[in-house]
């Protein structure tokens, strides 16, 4: 059997289908299958080693440029690629209108979300076989449910992401680092840099080492400043998905935000603690083994909302961090650092 799956976005959509693709190859062990991915992801599908071909799409990138686009002919070369195969099932794993138009150009049986269960409902129009999916489970859940419907069997188990060998070489327990993940694209998703650098002196002080991961320039900056409070914390130089995911498969745990690199450490079943506050993790957290999720108990949160708009007194922003503090946070990363020990 030949599949395309269209998962093109974010990082945490396209992690939280892998599992659904573990499932379908433990009950068709030849199943070949072809991903089409947005191009700053497409790292992450060729991992799993059910996929046979990656097909990078840039619709973050055409759309800012669309006439360049056309004129360069590399939509026309892109649609090429995409047509070249006959499919025996096409799946589109994320039920929005710009998912289903690219699902409607590839050749096979198109398959999804029924209008009730898509994100976007006019998306099930592009399909010829559609799914109602409950929605109030989580992502992860969902996409499994989906898979068994299209293609004939039943879920059941832990989700296994089936990254968690690929090349990533653990070192010994006693060597790994606590790893940061401070970086994350909304303001009201930032854990306060003063609790960052608190909880920096905390680890270390037990003996442990801290690594930082950095994308930009805010980050570096903000990576440098809690750098800077022990030697035995440093930076991870800039590097692509598989250098994070290397780093990550090196850490003793991970402490998060709601980023896309958390749910990365969850399916490289890496224990983390992650930390919430503008969002709600509930339907799309990490989900896997050795997870803790924190949430804020806040009365405007979870917010939803970019930008913070509580006007009540607090001495942090977001205020809603208030209710993740350093001294909670460093005793749920050392609950399960002892849980380690005790495996």
């Amino acid at each position: 059997m030949e599949i395309l799956i269209v998962k093109t976005s974010s990082l945490g959509d396209v992690i939280h289908t892998l599992p659904a693709l573990t499932d379908a190859r433990k009950h068709y062990p030849q199943l070949q299958c072809d991903w089409l991915v947005e191009e700053a992801f497409a790292e992450i599908p060729s991992w799993h080693p059910a996929v046979k071909r990656v097909i990078p799409v840039a619709l973050r990138r055409w759309r800012k440029r669309p006439w360049q686009t056309w004129q360069s002919g590399e939509w026309q070369q892109f649609i090429q690629t995409l047509t070249s195969q006959q499919y025996d099932k096409i799946i589109d794993a994320q039920g929005l209108i710009k998912s289903a138009f690219l699902t409607y150009q590839a050749r096979g049986v198109r398959c999804g979300l029924d209008r009730h269960s898509a994100r976007e409902p006019l998306a099930a129009l592009a399909y010829q076989q559609r799914y109602p999916i409950a929605k109030n489970q989580h992502a992860v859940t969902r996409v499994r449910q989906l898979f068994a419907k299209v293609l004939g069997y039943s879920t059941s188990g832990e989700p296994d992401y089936g990254i968690a060998q690929y090349n990533f070489q653990a070192q010994s327990n006693a060597n790994k680092p606590i790893l940061f993940l401070h970086g994350t694209t909304w303001v009201t998703k930032h854990w306060p840099n003063t609790y960052w650098i608190a909880l920096a002196e905390r680890v270390t002080a037990e003996g442990l080492a801290v690594r930082l991961p950095w994308g930009n320039e805010q980050e570096y900056i903000r990576a440098k400043q809690i750098a800077a409070v022990h030697p035995n914390i440093s930076l991870i130089p800039k590097t692509n998905l598989y250098g994070i995911a290397s780093a990550l498969a090196q850490a003793r745990a991970v402490v998060g935000v709601d980023t896309g690199l958390a749910h990365l450490a969850a399916a490289l079943n890496v224990p983390s603690v992650t930390l919430y506050g503008a969002t709600e993790p509930a339907l799309t957290g990490t989900y896997g083994s050795q997870q803790k999720l924190m949430q804020v108990n806040f009365p405007c949160a979870p917010c939803l909302s970019q930008q913070c708009t509580y006007q009540g007194g607090s001495t942090i922003t977001p205020a809603c961090y208030e209710t993740l503090s350093v001294e909670n946070v460093w005793k749920a990363l050392r609950n399960v650092i002892i849980e380690q020990k005790t495996d």
